[in-house]
């Protein structure tokens, strides 16, 4: 990334966290910081610990101290989890729901404010490139990389979706039909958010220097980011750089999304080529190595080659 747009990107953040008034220890006027703000509205009536954690990714000892500072103030109570003996639950006293109902008030009226100046069209062109601006960056986190052919967050969303094609082809989908382990003489990738899988796919060699793609899958909460334009191009890049030159692949007529992806992508319709009874329409495309793409970048991870020999 040029360092011109890595500058621009840092004074956009430096502008709008002042715009905001992030960097008070008022935050909107009351008696403490963004961060103990922010944790009161994340609890909510009541949360988890660990998933205020795992939300937030905001470090244990950290987030205890957020907490405690919460506690003092009489706003929130900090009890065992009701299904968890390990766990703990946050939630708010009476205190705690009038400060988070002034504080939901004042964060309203502060973007009201903030925007007063401008005319509906452009309160609207500002509502959509703040959208634009969440999903690029929802997908700049989302981490992808190759795993074990029997790792087990992969084989969940395998079978996530197998379960979704299941219903949307009208003479169902056999689980069966998967792809095994043994089978994987490839690599299988899966993209994570915020460590929970977000989506998969994998490619096996047919023959010399041509391999198939299969199973790619967007979970439904990860989809409209890109995400699988973004595992296809990993699959066709990781194929490339273990000497792949042609990559196949075949898709179901309902699955227009999918239709419309590959086209997208480059990829020309050829005649059926495997007994797949899904298959209905079969694509073809051209690939090469990248020079210096992380998918070529070496083969020493025992992760990376999947071949069961």
């Amino acid at each position: 990334m040029h360092a011109d747009a890595i500058d621009r990107i840092r004074d956009f953040n430096r502008f709008y966290t002042q715009r905001l008034g992030l960097l008070s220890d008022r935050y909107l006027g009351l008696d403490r910081p963004l961060g103990h703000s922010r944790l009161l509205w994340e609890i909510g009536d009541r949360a988890a610990v660990r998933d205020l954690r795992e939300h937030l990714g905001l470090d244990s000892g950290y987030l205890s101290r957020l907490l405690r500072a919460l506690e003092q103030q009489g706003l929130i109570r900090v009890v065992p989890h009701p299904d968890d003996a390990r766990g703990r639950v946050a939630e708010l006293t009476g205190a705690g729901r009038r400060e988070r109902a002034a504080l939901d008030e004042r964060s309203r009226d502060g973007v009201a404010a903030l925007v007063a100046g401008l005319d509906p069209e452009q309160r609207a062109e500002l509502v959509e490139a703040q959208e634009r601006v969440r999903r690029l960056l929802r997908l700049a986190s989302i981490t992808i990389g190759p795993v074990p052919a029997r790792d087990p967050a992969a084989w969940r969303c395998l079978r996530r979706y197998a379960t979704e094609l299941a219903g949307r082809f009208p003479e169902g989908y056999d689980e069966a039909t998967l792809t095994t382990p043994e089978e994987l003489d490839g690599t299988l990738l899966l993209a994570r958010e915020q460590d929970r899988p977000a989506g998969c796919g994998a490619w096996v060699r047919l023959s010399p220097g041509v391999a198939e793609i299969r199973h790619l899958w967007v979970a439904g909460e990860a989809r409209g980011l890109g995400l699988g334009r973004l595992l296809l191009r990993g699959l066709e890049a990781d194929a490339a750089a273990h000497g792949v030159t042609t990559v196949r692949l075949g898709t179901h007529r309902v699955l227009t999304e999918a239709l419309a992806l590959y086209r997208a992508a480059g990829y020309h319709e050829i005649d059926g080529y495997g007994s797949s009874p899904y298959n209905q329409m079969c694509f073809e495309k051209r690939v090469q190595a990248v020079a210096g793409s992380a998918a070529g970048a070496g083969d020493s991870s025992d992760t990376r080659r999947l071949s069961a020999r």
